[in-house]
């Protein structure tokens, strides 16, 4: 299997490496799939691959007594496996593709031996890692503050942001979990979008129509939570 070249990959994170910790990684990196529904990490399980997600969407989804809520995504700008950087093996949270597309998986045991031995990987990743508590941090603040259609306006923003297409494969059901809410409640705050002339949406698709309108009704919360 030919290994994979820094020239053509699309993880920004393994793009960001040095010549020379990219070609110490490589080996170690294998093209996979990533299928829709797909869980790559469960809760409470053992993490045994992490994933640089060349495209498609991971979301970081919560359990609670009320329901499964995302708290995070991941696109080509992360990496799925994040507790593996810190220094554990588990997550309380499941990880699950949203949207299909590519990544290059790693071994855990690979991962972690590479971060010992190599400061730039860990400088890399460890960015990420800050990134990632921020959104979810801003998640937290946005739930607890802003409207559904903030909140909606925020997560159309930050998937629009993951893919390089304005129709974006987004479900009522798949917006229920984002936003923590009942599907009629998503249906209500769609509608009130696609109105004021942000989205247009169709089953099983949104399409941004207006990204500015979008970027003004979820305001600075976006900026800071977003890619």
């Amino acid at each position: 299997m030919a290994l994979p070249q820094q020239s053509v990959v699309r993880n920004r994170l393994l793009a960001a490496l040095t010549p020379e910790e990219f070609d110490r990684l490589a080996p170690a990196l294998e093209p996979v799939p990533l299928m829709l529904h797909d869980v790559l990490i469960a809760p409470g399980q053992p993490i045994t691959q992490a994933y640089f997600v060349e495209d498609g969407i991971v979301s970081l989804v919560a359990d609670t007594r009320e329901g499964r809520i995302e708290i995070g995504l991941t696109g080509r700008e992360g990496f799925v496996g994040v507790p593996l950087a810190l220094g554990t093996e588990t997550t309380p949270h499941t990880a699950i593709v949203q949207a299909g597309g590519e990544a290059l998986r790693i071994a855990a045991d690979a991962l972690c031996a590479a971060l010992d031995a190599r400061a730039g990987l860990r400088r890399v990743l460890g960015r990420y890692v800050q990134s990632l508590i921020v959104q979810v941090g801003q998640t937290v603040y946005a739930n607890a503050d802003l409207t559904v259609e903030a909140r909606l306006a925020r997560w159309i923003l930050m998937t629009h942001d993951r893919l390089d297409q304005d129709e974006l494969p987004l479900t009522h059901e798949m917006l229920s979990k984002m936003l923590g809410v009942r599907r009629p409640t998503v249906t209500m705050a769609t509608h009130t979008l696609e109105g004021a002339g942000m989205i247009r949406a169709r089953r099983g698709r949104i399409t941004v129509i207006d990204r500015g309108k979008l970027e003004g009704l979820a305001g600075a919360i976006y900026g800071s939570g977003g890619v």
